[in-house]
């Protein structure tokens, strides 16, 4: 008789554990819009929800720690005149989150640490390229200020955030249908999508070209994620023809969290366990590495969206020593940018910077979003009474501004008038 042997692994007990009632975001309006998002976005500093709204768009924007009943009156993100499709964190900045709406723009909004004390209305830059409704914002994981966008027009941009500016465009020539996911790989060279089309794609974005496309990767009706895993290999989610899921990490019409080992050797997939609750969930929210709890030998951390309620549940790895756990714990994509966009437009590719969370992880200080504010043309114009942390300040940077550009004109002329001088002179 043959013995079956037990792969070994070190993930292999991890468990889920949902937070207690006071530790979760009670009498939240998360939104009914009809899309596929994951409605909330999660970093070490704050959660961000997209709300109900009306007249508008909005999602709001909590203190990590602020947990319980929110009130019904707590300010919003509310600059948008349609609803939030897609809400990221910035990865270099914690105090930076960008929005997608159906309004057709972009927006870039900067958080005051501890949150916000009232409606925030005007963004720190509108990005205007779009004719059909934003449903998909992505950053770059290791360049600075680079965000990409996909739009329901079937065109991907590529903004860089410091200029306002769209520096790269795929248009409806690469995809001729709906976009359903877009993902980053962990150098930022490439993106994974995902089409209505049935083909799943890896592009080069700097070039345009498509390097590499899967046709038909689930044969189900429904829509296909897909994403860059550990080698640059793709992972997709998606059905069979008799809608049974035939690779989920989580899905919004599903009451479980599957989660499963990614290895270097075949089968590269293995199945570890599941998380099943009651009640589905309308989104989720993902915490990065560095905000897990090493102590606790937290491996991940997922914001559960209700109907009216966001539940963090904590993945954790049962240890009985109380050291820190370097196989859990290997060095971590951490909040310093590799590039400037300029490097990476220029065709550099970094990895991410790398961090230890032996000794715990410790948010840095507010970060100001530099933008040439000059190149915005698409700003908002809002009194700057309305924005609620940013109008106060903004009139007398745009005069120094101003007198910095006199001065230069000025120096302009006189290198000017002496280059006539010399000419008479000869």
């Amino acid at each position: 008789m043959s013995r079956q042997v037990v792969r070994s692994s070190k993930f292999r007990h991890v468990f889920g554990q949902p937070a207690k009632a006071d530790q979760c975001y009670e009498d939240v309006r998360v939104s009914q819009t009809t899309w596929d998002s994951g409605f909330c976005a999660v970093n070490p500093k704050f959660v961000a929800l997209i709300c109900e709204a009306s007249g508008g768009g909005a999602f709001l924007v909590l203190p990590l720690g602020k947990t319980g009943r929110v009130d019904k009156n707590a300010p919003t993100v509310c600059g948008h005149t349609a609803p939030v499709l897609d809400i990221a964190w910035c990865p270099h900045n914690d105090n930076v989150i960008a929005s997608g709406s159906e309004d057709c723009t972009v927006m870039v909004w900067e958080i005051p640490d501890g949150g916000l004390t009232l409606p925030l209305r005007e963004p720190v830059v509108t990005l205007e390229g779009h004719t059909k409704r934003v449903g998909i914002v992505a950053w770059h994981p290791t360049a600075q200020n680079v965000l990409l966008s996909a739009g329901c027009d079937n065109v991907i941009l590529v903004w860089d955030v410091g200029t306002g500016a769209a520096v790269l465009t795929l248009g409806s020539d690469v995809h001729p249908d709906t976009i359903y996911s877009v993902d980053w790989s962990r150098d930022g060279a490439l993106i994974c999508t995902s089409c209505r089309d049935k083909r799943v794609r890896i592009i080069e974005p700097r070039k345009g070209t498509v390097v590499a496309e899967k046709d038909r990767p689930h044969e189900g009706t429904r829509p296909v994620r897909a994403v860059f895993v550990s080698d640059g290999k793709i992972l997709t989610t998606g059905f069979s023809r008799m809608s049974e899921r035939q690779v989920a990490l989580w899905d919004t019409g599903d009451s479980s969290i599957r989660y499963f080992e990614i290895t270097s050797e075949a089968p590269y997939l293995h199945y570890l366990s599941m998380f099943s609750s009651k009640e589905s969930q309308r989104g989720m929210g993902y915490m990065p590495k560095r905000g897990l709890e090493v102590n606790k030998c937290e491996i991940a951390r997922f914001y559960k969206l209700h109907e009216r309620r966001c539940e963090p549940i904590a993945m954790t790895v049962p240890r009985k020593s109380d050291l820190f756990q370097e196989d859990l714990y290997p060095p971590t994509a951490g909040p310093d940018a590799a590039l400037t966009a300029e490097e990476w437009l220029g065709g550099r590719d970094a990895g991410p910077l790398l961090i230890s969370l032996k000794d715990g992880y410790v948010p840095p200080k507010s970060r100001e979003l530099r933008v040439n504010r000059g190149l915005d043309t698409g700003r908002r114009k809002t009194a700057p009474e309305a924005s609620g942390t940013h109008g106060s300040d903004a009139i007398p940077r745009l005069e120094e501004e101003m007198k910095k550009l006199q001065a230069t004109v000025q120096e302009l002329q006189k290198r000017v008038e002496r280059l006539e001088e010399t000419v008479q002179a000869k």
